[in-house]
Order: structure tokens, then sequence, then C-alpha cells
């Protein structure tokens, strides 16, 4: 072809539109949803700043390719000295965090913060990925919201606040293809996985009991019921924003911050708090499917709106491939599990887990803590296993490892909302104070229909889930 200076000029013009097409085009247009780039930063937002979401925001921080672009908080500022975060939450404390640790290599640099996580959705575009650290009621309308605007989701423990939403959460995660993790760190301990490689090597024999606890109690020990009162609400917070998906309840410092999980209508109890913490390595060691029923005994004052000061729960798990029934027992309030014959003189910790096997026991501490097989005879003669399961790079840096197209993180959504179920499964049957026959191929609780509202929630008028 001869070139002519009229061709090389459309060349030229043809090539020029195409290259600012590619500068100016966002990122998530060039290489589809969801994209970015493995050499490009991870642009995170955060929803909820009070302690645990500090505590998450700042392990995102610490991560060279991930930039903190955006917080959201119903608080402005409120302090957390009465509680073991200490310091302060809330959206400008957040904002000033950010920008202050990226101060020195950006000194312009600007994080925006928002009352709304929803306003924030539609106005900050650049958003990659979404952490959700608020309280459990708003767990699911928050990552639903992120997932089915095109944004990776992480998600703090439990995944949900009810069996429904779990059931949502995985199905839409898994339409969308977002990378994904649930926020139960201790998921990615190297404790747990050696846990879990003792189990199925058979250390300690067959398992078909287990035991998990935790000294936790309730936040307000002297409450009995809701609060009555209605003190002035703090300047700063917009209390319907919290209240989200909630029926009305007026402001009182029972609720926020920190202690709103005492109370039905916005957590689950210790055993919401850490169910997905503690339940997790025997999840994961016999693939555990959905209980087939769970029992409860309360200790202390509850009711349809409050919970007890402490409880114990029995689950019955099936049989399913080559693993046996399994009856696993949760402890809370300063309930614990007798010890074990083959412990010795060891003492149970504050908070632990146990699996006892017919050659001898596995105690661990809770949240991924390494394994300690009893009696001490069958330790000696025990050899570490050899690893088969993956080594975690930190809970945090495979998320993001996922976002830029890694493998999925091992608590994903899909393996989170498992875990979740069988979490609120618990939950149910100390909110209905009576058995729970649990048929979860069309999650019911047979012959209990009182359960139906506790399964599957309640909403406000324009907080339905946006599944």
């Amino acid at each position: 072809m001869k070139v002519t200076p009229s061709t090389r000029r459309q060349f030229l013009k043809t090539t020029a539109t195409a290259v600012t097409a590619f500068n100016l085009l966002p990122r998530h247009v060039l290489g589809g949803p969801r994209f970015v780039p493995p050499s490009e930063k991870v642009n995170v937002a955060v929803v909820g700043v009070g302690g645990r979401g500090l505590q998450n925001m700042r392990e995102v921080l610490k991560l060279a390719d991930t930039q903190v672009i955006a917080v959201a908080d119903p608080a402005e500022s409120f302090s957390l000295e009465a509680y073991y975060y200490k310091g302060k939450g809330g959206r400008a404390v957040a904002k000033a965090e950010v920008e202050k640790h990226y101060a020195e290599k950006t000194p312009n640099f600007r994080c925006a913060a928002f009352e709304d996580f929803r306003v924030m959705l539609e106005k900050e575009k650049a958003i990659d990925a979404v952490l959700c650290a608020t309280p459990d009621h708003l767990h699911a309308y928050v990552t639903l919201s992120a997932m089915r605007a095109g944004k990776h989701a992480y998600c703090e423990k439990p995944l949900t606040h009810n069996l429904h939403e779990a059931r949502e959460v995985a199905r839409v995660a898994k339409e969308t293809g977002v990378a994904t993790q649930m926020g139960n760190q201790g998921h990615s301990t190297p404790g747990i996985r050696e846990t879990v490689e003792h189990i199925q090597a058979g250390s300690i024999g067959t398992v078909r009991e287990i035991h998990a606890w935790v000294g936790t109690k309730r936040w307000n020990p002297e409450l009995v019921a809701l609060p009555k009162d209605k003190p002035a609400l703090p300047s700063g917070l917009r209390w319907d924003l919290w209240l989200g998906p909630r029926e009305e309840h007026a402001f009182h410092p029972a609720y926020h911050p920190v202690a709103w999980r005492d109370f039905w209508a916005f957590g689950g109890s210790a055993m919401g708090d850490f169910g997905c913490h503690d339940l997790d390595a025997a999840t994961w060691a016999f693939d555990l499917p959905a209980p087939t029923r769970a029992e409860a005994v309360t200790v202390g004052p509850t009711d349809d709106d409050i919970a007890p000061h402490g409880c114990q729960i029995f689950y019955d798990f099936p049989a399913h491939g080559k693993h046996p029934a399994i009856k696993l027992t949760w402890h809370d309030g300063g309930l614990r599990p007798r010890s074990p014959d083959a412990l010795g003189k060891f003492p149970l910790p504050r908070r632990g887990v146990l699996f006892i096997g017919d050659k001898g026991v596995i105690q661990c501490d809770g949240a991924g803590g390494a394994p300690r097989i009893f009696p001490e005879t069958l330790r000696a003669g025990i050899a570490k296993p050899a690893p088969t399961l993956k080594r975690s790079n930190g809970h945090h840096r495979d998320w993001i490892d996922a976002c830029k197209g890694g493998p999925a993180a091992s608590s994903n959504f899909a393996y989170g909302a498992r875990l979740t179920e069988i979490a609120l499964v618990g939950v149910l049957a100390l909110r209905m104070r009576k058995p729970v026959e649990w048929d979860a191929a069309a999650m019911k609780a047979t012959g209990l229909p009182a359960a139906d509202v506790a399964i599957r929630g309640t909403y406000r008028k324009g907080w339905e889930l946006p599944t």
C-alpha cells in the first residue's frame, strides 16, 4: 500500500483518537466489570468506621497496593474509651487518619467522607472494593449493594444477620463474580490449618464430639428488656442511617457504640460475635453441612428483644461422606465444658475449642489457635502432618490479591455464608427458646412457624435487600 499524505494524516488521527480514549476511559470499561490490573492500586472504601472498622482500615492501609479513598459512617465522631478499642471512632476520625497516613508521599491526598454509604457508592466511581464493618443488621444490605454496583466486597463476621440473608449474599457473590472475604481473621492463621491437617490426618482418631466456648458476657448486664428512657441524640449522629433496615428504636447508648450485640434487632449475642471464629476449624475440618437440630439452654433474662447473659447450644450434625455424625456444644457467658481426662492438669483457657477423638484430644485457642494434642504420650508419637492446605499471605492481603485476579480468598462468601448459617441456626434456637429441627433445603424450622420472621428478617420501607 502506498502511503500518501492523506492516508498518513488519517492514520495519525485514528491513532490519536484511540490513545485519547484509552487514557480517558475508566479501567473497569477497558478491562470489563471488576477489573483491577495487577500493577495498579485497589481503591477501597470502608463502611462503618467504629472500633472494628478502624482496625480493618489500618490493615488495608498497611498494603502498598491499596488506597483507602472513602469512608462512610452515620456518626461523625464518638468515644470508644469505655470499650477495649479505646480512642475514638467515626467518619471524621477515619478521614483524618487516612489522610495523615498518606500525607508524607501524597501531601494533597484527600479521603472522601460520607454519612450515607449509598451516596458514597453513587458519587465515588473510582471505588474498586468495599469493606463493611457495620453492626450485623446492615451487613447484607451494604455487601449486596456493593456487589450489585460491581465492587469487590469484604464483610466482617457474621456475614449476615439472618439465615435468608446468608443465602442471598452467597448467591449474589457467585452471580457477580466479585472477590469476597468474610472477616473471621483466624481463618488465615497457620494454627487453624495445622488443626485441620491433624484432624484430617487422623492424629486423634475419629471425632464425634466437639466443644467451643468463649467467656464473653452481655455488654449491658443490668438490662432485663429494651431500655425505656430516651437520652438526647449525640451531635453528629444520623440515627435513622444507623438503624438502616430495622424498625424504629429511639437512640440509646445501650445500642451505640459497640453494645448493640445484646439485642436481637441488631446482633446475635456472643454466638453471633464469636461463632464464625470458633466454629471455623470444625466447619473446615469436617466440611460440616447444615445442622439438623439445635437446642439452647440460656442463663439470665432473655426475651424477644434481648439476648441472655450466657448459654449452651447443642448441635446435631448428620453423618456425610467419610465423616460420622457429630455433636457440637457451644458455651458462652462463662460456661465451659468438662475438661477431658486426657488433658491431665492442663487448664482449659478462657476461650477455646476441643475436638474429642477416640485416640486423643486436640485443644486449641479460639480464632485459629494452634493445636495442642493430648495425652502427652499420644503427642510424643505423632509427627506433624504434611501441609495439605495452602498457607495464607494475610487475611486482607488474600482478599486484595483476589481483587486483582488471584485465587479466591479462603473465607470467601461461599464458605463464609455456610459458616454463618451454622452459627445463625444456633442463634435461632436461642431466640425461639425452643429446639429447632432445621430443614436446610426448605430454610425452615420444622413445626415452628414463629421462627419464620427471625429466619427472614423484617425491613423498613426503602431498605429492602437489593438482591
